[in-house]
Formats: structure tokens, sequence, C-alpha cells
């Protein structure tokens, strides 16, 4: 789906970020999983569709003109086997993984832990002050965690930024629509026990995605149009990826190839050059 303008995918998430916290505050938990366990497979399912749509880029003509009839499925490969060894080594995933707890580490002591405000409860002539300053600890801990915890999820995966340079470069929203309708149901999810916090990640959203969007905007200034379409092919293989995890297929480390997509237009050049 094109945009008429740069963003609109992150407005759009902005906008499911702020309403599925919303419904979340309203309804609390009352869908079923069986209920979740089929959405997610119905969004496994149309993320593997928009994977080969964007895969398909591999044999686009600017590309294989560029580069040569054969070349354009071995930059793909080569982008992701080259990508994949520097974020396996690099160990992008796991560093990724550990930026939550790290963060959460530097609030947890920068403020009472939840588990602690119980045990200053108390009764008699200071239990009421007491009470009321363990409650005001526990909202403000539920807020940091909602806040945190929703914006991890929401800014620090392989989608984020794939979806954001596609819309920064042109190449439509599909992806971040995806990530939106994930996101909603996400937020919702936690706005049922966070509460409000998790309205403070739709921030988090405009900023990272925002930023993304712009190096995309700037990249599609000064990448030509083989460069673009062998990074967008290359994608479109991480996010079939995203979706064999979603569909519990197989646990793919696309955030250890997120390399490849830096890998890709550098190698498009090395072919054009050499050839």
């Amino acid at each position: 789906m094109d945009a008429p303008f740069p963003g609109l995918g992150t407005l759009v998430n902005i906008a499911t970020v702020v309403l599925g916290a919303l419904l979340g505050m309203a309804v609390g938990h009352r869908f079923p999983d069986r209920t979740r366990s089929v959405v997610t497979d119905c969004l496994g399912l149309t993320t593997l569709l928009m994977a080969g749509l964007s895969a398909v880029s591999v044999t686009d003509r600017a590309l294989s003109d560029a580069t040569g009839r054969g070349a354009p499925v071995l930059i793909v490969l080569g982008s992701l086997l080259v990508g994949s060894i520097a974020g396996s080594l690099l160990r992008i995933g796991d560093r990724l993984e550990a930026l939550a707890g790290t963060i959460e580490a530097w609030f947890a002591r920068r403020s009472p832990a939840l588990a602690d405000t119980d045990d200053v409860v108390t009764t008699g002539a200071g239990g009421t002050a007491t009470a009321v300053a363990a409650t005001a600890t526990t909202a403000r801990e539920k807020f940091i965690e909602g806040w945190l915890g929703a914006s991890l999820l929401f800014c620090v995966g392989p989608l984020t930024i794939l979806g954001s340079l596609s819309d920064g470069l042109g190449r439509g929203i599909d992806q971040l629509l995806l990530k939106s309708v994930l996101d909603g149901f996400a937020a919702l999810a936690f706005a049922s026990t966070f509460g409000v916090g998790v309205l403070l990640s739709a921030v988090s959203v405009a900023v990272v995605q925002g930023a993304l969007t712009l190096v995309g905007v700037l990249l599609g200034s000064v990448l030509p149009e083989p460069h673009i379409l062998a990074l967008t092919a290359t994608g479109g293989l991480m996010l079939a990826g995203i979706g064999l995890r979603l569909l519990r297929i197989r646990d793919v480390p696309v955030a250890d190839m997120l390399p490849a997509l830096l890998v890709a237009p550098l190698l498009t050049q090395l072919v054009i050059t050499l050839r």
C-alpha cells in the first residue's frame, strides 16, 4: 500500500497502540487464549504473504539489468549469509533481548520493587499514611513497567526497522500496517495489566519509527533503484522468518540477520563495479 507521505505508517501504528491501550484498560482480560492464538496465526500467514511480495523484488528487471541475470539471487543469499554471520558474532539478538533487562534493572535501582511495597504496609497510627505511600509506589512501578515493557516490545524488533525503512524509501506501508495490528493487540494485553503507562509507549513509537523513516527517506534519495530492490528482497526473506516465528514453526533469529540490510546495497554496488 502506497502512502501519500512518509510517516503515515508510524501515525497508524501510534493510533493502534493508543486504541489498544484504551481498550485494554476498559475491558481487561476478556479474550480467551484460543482467540488470541487464532489471531496470531492469521497475522503470521499475512506476514508470509507480505514476505513473498517483498522477496519477489529479486526478479525485478532493473536489478537484473544492473547486476546480471543470475546475480540478484546470489546477492540476496550473500547479504543474508554475511549479515547473519556478522550479526551472530556481534550477538545482536542477545543484546536486544538483554536491553529490556538492563533498563528494567536501572529503574529497579531507583524505585522500590513491587514486592517490597507490600512489606511496608502497616497498621496502627501511621498505618494509613504508609499504606497510601505504598499504593503510590505501586502505581508508579506499574506505570514504569507498562511504558518500558510496551516500548521495548513495539520499538525493538526487525519489523520496526524493516517497516520504517520501507515507508521512508517509498516502498509502501504494508509492513507497518501489519505491525500496527500486532501492536494494537499487544497494547490491549499490556494495558489490561499495567494501565495508563502503556499509552506513553506511543511516544516511543513516534520517536523511534519516525527517526528510522527519516533514515529511509535519506537513503531513498541516495541509493539507486537496483540497490533498493536488493535491500527490499533481502528484507522480504527476513519477514518470512518473522512469519515462521509467529506461526510457531521455527524460532528464526531474525535480529541477528539485521546487518544484511546494510550488506545488500554494498554487495549490489560491488557486483555492478566488477561486472
